[in-house]
Parts: C-alpha cells; structure tokens; sequence
C-alpha cells in the first residue's frame, strides 16, 4: 500500500466532508445570491471522487509496482487541487478568471483515470 496516496486520499475526504457541510448550511445563501451554489457543489462533489480514486491507488499500490501507478495518483492529487480549487476561488472571491485554470485540473483528473487504466492493463 501506498500511505501517502491512503492519507492524501482520507484528508481530501474528510476536508470534502467539512467544506461541504459548511457550503450548504453557513454559505448556502450567499452561495444562491451569487449564482455559485452549483459550482461549489461541483468543486465538493470531484473533491470527493477523487479523494476516494486516491484512497484506492494507494491501496492498489501492494499489487500494482508500476510506476504508472504513482503518476497516477499524483495526477489525481494535483488535478483535485486545481480542479475543485479554482473553482472554489471562483465561489469565494467571484473571480472568474479561475475558471480558466480548471481545465488544466480536468485534463490532469483525464490523465490520471488513463494512467490507471494502463496500469491494470499491462500487469
């Protein structure tokens, strides 16, 4: 296993969990008055999947050595980052410059599911 990957994984659920909590209870009405309450949903809702792909790189690393399997979970960190991070910058700061970053999180989330597609196909 892979603990970097497991830890990774659980602190993105877990903040996840927090944020979106405090989004549909504290921030939900200045969320709605601001148009973003679907965009932070968004952000929450990858935030989770991704956590939960960490989570399972890191426990598929006992059976997988390749190093496609690391670059894979890296992608996956990295592209949640950027990914739910811009968009939550857009939510906060109504900024929406930051919505041209997320394609580059998006793209990175790609590459990771591909990497590790490749990983299990060439074991």
């Amino acid at each position: 296993m892979n603990n970097f990957f497991l830890q990774a994984g659980s602190l993105l659920g877990a903040i996840g969990v927090m944020v979106g909590a405090f989004g549909a209870h504290a921030l939900k009405p200045m969320l709605v008055a601001s148009g973003r309450f679907e965009t932070f949903e968004t952000a929450v809702r990858y935030q989770f999947y991704h956590a939960l792909a960490l989570v399972l790189v890191g426990i598929l690393a006992k059976e997988f050595t390749a190093k496609t399997l690391n670059y894979s979970g890296y992608c996956f960190l990295v592209g949640t980052l950027i990914f739910s991070g811009s968009l939550y910058l857009i939510c906060f700061t109504g900024i929406t410059t930051f919505g041209a970053i997320a394609p580059i999180g998006g793209t990175l989330l790609v590459v990771a599911w591909l990497l590790l597609f490749w990983t299990v196909l060439k074991r």
